[in-house]
């Protein structure tokens, strides 16, 4: 039975951005299919302009398909990927998590496995902070949790964060360390996800 994974983020300059893609990369080799949706731009273009790198990354990815409610009805499990604001989630994400009221109320998320990875300048910087605020919505949601944990040496070479993946920014993009502990978490989901589809349809 094929899993079917949502991978929706919001990313600024771009590190989310990839450890989306590396997510959605392991989720697949592990044998799941992805959709691979970005949130809408919230912040005023003056804003985004004073950070060139913001402007040249929302520039590069205006052609990506935005999230929507249907692909969370149409998931088996998500991975949410935002960067650290102030030690929660950014506001153009929890703006889209705030759509789906009448979702959780249909009871769309009730027993869907999901997972979440960060994205802060310091290695302290509020990254498992993030995680357990979004992981606050995913308890309200009666989904399971599927956290990296310590279960992969990956995790101990990408900081060994067992919320779920993060990243120091203020040392540059994504090492080879940080997107294969991502890609690990994604397969990780997709593994967790196809057994639970297996046993319900037993």
């Amino acid at each position: 039975m094929t899993a079917k994974i949502a991978v929706i983020y919001y990313s600024s300059t771009g590190n989310v951005h990839q450890l989306a893609r590396a997510v959605a990369e392991g989720a697949e080799k592990a044998g799941a299919e992805v959709r691979l949706r970005r949130v809408p731009e919230l912040a005023p273009d003056e804003v985004v302009d004073s950070v060139p790198a913001w402007r040249a990354h929302l520039d590069a990815t205006r052609d990506m398909a935005v999230a929507t409610l249907d692909d969370l009805v149409w998931a088996d499990a998500y991975a949410f990927g935002s960067p650290t604001r102030f030690g929660n989630i950014s506001s153009q994400l929890k703006q889209f998590i705030d759509t789906t009221s009448g979702l959780w109320q249909q009871g769309v998320f009730v027993d869907k496995p999901a997972t979440g990875f960060v994205s802060a300048a310091n290695l302290h910087g509020g990254n498992e902070s993030t995680l357990l605020a979004l992981y606050n919505t995913l308890h309200h949601w009666g989904s399971l949790i599927v956290s990296p944990g310590y279960t992969d040496p990956v995790v101990y070479g990408a900081n060994g964060n067992p919320y779920g993946t993060a990243h120091a920014s203020g040392g540059g993009e994504p090492g080879d360390n940080i997107l294969e502990a991502a890609r690990y978490q994604g397969a990780r989901l997709a593994t967790v996800t196809r057994r639970l589809l297996a046993g319900g349809a037993s």
